[in-house]
């Protein structure tokens, strides 16, 4: 249901004020989960930069446990950085208090995909008659 034109302009005024005040937008910001994922890549590269270093330096000065240790801390920082990336992606994350460009319309507005049966059964619920309960 739309909202009518005072309910948009004290919706827009509410706004404005909440954005023009720096304690509330630096707890959203901190809240932000997408602030974390990006956070977490970072530091997974950090750590997988760090493993490689470990990996060639355990090879130039020839101690094999060495060089295994690095590439392990590598496997599991890039195994850490694509679980990240994936918990980035998944719709359930989205910005408080604001909108992503990224939330695809519900139903049949998908683009070539075949919508799942939640949407489906949710689309069916909203087209019953009304009489039968």
């Amino acid at each position: 249901m739309p909202l009518s034109e005072h309910e948009q302009r004290l919706f827009e005024q509410i706004e404005r004020s909440l954005a023009e005040d720096p304690k509330f937008a630096s707890a959203v910001r901190a809240s932000d989960p997408r602030f974390h994922a990006r956070r977490r890549l970072l530091v997974a590269a950090g750590v997988i930069i760090a493993g490689l270093a470990l990996l060639v330096y355990g090879a130039v000065i020839k101690t094999p446990p060495l060089a295994v240790a690095g590439f392990v801390v590598m496997l599991a920082s890039a195994a850490f950085a694509v679980q990240s990336h994936r918990r980035a992606q998944s719709p359930d994350l989205h910005v408080v208090g604001g909108t992503t460009s990224r939330r695809r319309p519900r139903g049949g507005g998908r683009s070539g995909r075949r919508p799942s049966i939640l949407d489906r059964m949710e689309d069916r619920w909203r087209q019953r008659p009304e009489g039968h309960r």
